[in-house]
């Protein structure tokens, strides 16, 4: 049995991929942290072993690596895109610290890792349609620049120190769970939050910006098949293009009022935001992972809604 330590256990992704892990692996093998503990959900708290871990400080890693017999490490911890784009020093220090520190902990002390690369690794010069998954990366965001340099730290640390470092390429992320945090495709959760609370909509992206998406279900389980995939059919590693839908904020807002015929939507255009959006592809092929390790996602647009919209009702009593 795995013993699984998670970094940023109380982020988006951190918060239900905690818990998953924890289905998967039993709550006493997956140790969860957090820069700040109080972020963790209470259900993390209740069902395993927690620490507060700053990741940019390697000995916090180190000791926690030691004490549960780690074997494998879920390194989620970064500035989101927006977010840095405002700090990008802060964007820097946090993305490559912590990964540095995973990547030489992880050769030291012979642990597999999984970092997520991102969407944002794309610029304006890569093919915006059916991106490859070898192309050009030449990423105009502080975000962007991170993942391509993490990309190519851990392909150079599986290389050159037989690191078991994997990753996956994600699009925007939609979940009902945990707020969002700063990324330049949120609006595709804040708008089910909107509908459901009653309330107008105001898109900070223009009409037709299309972007590739996934549900945060298929997220987790893509996080955790490439980790238990068989490496001897691996060709990549550091990262798989993985998506499931792509839409323009017409398209989404469609869908909800389809269950809210009363909702509203109107735009109000953010500079940075907007300039992110249009660096990134508009889709990404995805058939590398389909082959290499049979990915292959289970929710589309519709689907999507309908279950966003009824957690979201339950969450908010409505």
């Amino acid at each position: 049995m795995k013993k699984i330590l998670v970094l940023g256990s109380g982020g988006q992704i951190g918060s239900e991929l905690t818990m998953r892990l924890r289905e998967v692996y039993g709550g006493a093998n997956v140790v969860a942290t957090d820069l700040n503990p109080e972020r963790l959900t209470k259900s993390i708290q209740e069902t395993g072993p927690t620490g507060k871990v700053d990741a940019c400080q390697a000995q916090q890693i180190a000791e926690v690596v030691d004490k549960y017999n780690i074997d494998t490490i879920y390194n989620l911890v970064a500035i989101l895109s927006a977010t840095a784009e405002k700090n990008p020093m802060l964007g820097w220090n946090v993305g490559m610290g912590a990964l540095i520190n995973c990547l030489e902990i992880s050769r030291e002390k012979k642990c597999a890792l999984f970092t997520p690369s991102s969407i944002g690794a794309f610029g304006p010069s890569t093919p915006l349609d059916g991106t490859p998954q070898d192309t050009i990366q030449r990423p105009q965001t502080i975000y962007g620049v991170t993942k391509v340099t993490g990309e190519l730290l851990s392909d150079y640390y599986f290389k050159r120190f037989g690191v078991d470092t994997r990753s996956v390429r994600f699009p925007g992320l939609i979940s009902y769970v945990t707020p969002p945090g700063g990324g330049t495709t949120d609006y595709a959760v804040d708008i089910y939050y909107a509908a459901v609370k009653g309330e107008d909509f105001v898109c900070p992206l223009k009409k037709g910006t299309l972007l590739d998406m996934m549900y945060m279900p298929d997220a987790l389980n893509a996080a955790i098949n490439i980790m238990e995939a068989d490496a001897s059919k691996l060709i990549h590693r550091n990262s798989f293009n993985v998506t499931a839908m792509h839409f323009d904020p017409e398209e989404i807002y469609s869908e909800v009022k389809k269950h809210y015929p009363n909702f509203k939507m109107t735009y109000e255009v953010e500079p940075i935001k907007q300039s992110i959006a249009d660096s990134w592809p508009n889709w990404m092929d995805d058939s590398c992972a389909r082959k290499e390790w049979g990915f292959k996602p289970e929710y589309d647009l519709p689907k999507m809604t309908k279950d966003m919209i009824e957690k979201l009702k339950i969450k908010f009593g409505k």
